[in-house]
């Protein structure tokens, strides 16, 4: 009978604190959820560059792409050596093949990625020129009459 009573008193105690914890449910939510979100500033904000300055937005990206080529190209010889002496690795060699070659398609991402962004930035700052010349031939011509 005892131990009937102490289940049926825990019961009632874990009961009374359901409650409580569903009330503070949405907040442990709520707060573990933006504990683990990523925040991603923009490149702007990254790397000082306005985000109207075309140009040095084409110079970052193209610096990006020229250092991620050369890590490519490292990566590349990385495997070259690889598969030309697999032996000197051993049983390992598997793991080291897969995880280079997946450097390497990270790597080939990031390298068109930085190559599109530099192309993309490169138009608009050309049409941005073409926009800021227009309005200075209409300012003339209009400065004439």
């Amino acid at each position: 009978m005892s131990m009937k009573l102490s289940v049926t008193t825990a019961f009632m105690a874990i009961s009374g604190a359901v409650p409580k914890f569903l009330a503070l449910l949405p907040l442990l939510v709520f707060t573990f959820l933006a504990s683990c979100a990523q925040m991603s500033p923009s490149i702007a904000a990254q790397t000082g560059i306005a985000h109207n300055d075309h140009y040095a937005l084409v110079k970052h990206y193209e610096n990006l792409a020229k250092e991620t080529e050369v890590k490519l190209q490292k990566y590349k010889g990385i495997l070259e050596e690889y598969e030309m002496q697999p032996y000197y690795y051993g049983r390992q060699g598997q793991d080291v093949r897969s995880h280079v070659s997946a450097i390497i398609r990270e790597y080939e991402k990031t390298l068109k990625q930085s190559q599109g962004n530099a192309d993309l930035y490169r138009k608009m700052a050309k049409e941005q020129d073409n926009q800021i010349n227009k309005v200075k031939i209409d300012l003339n011509y209009n400065s004439m009459q």
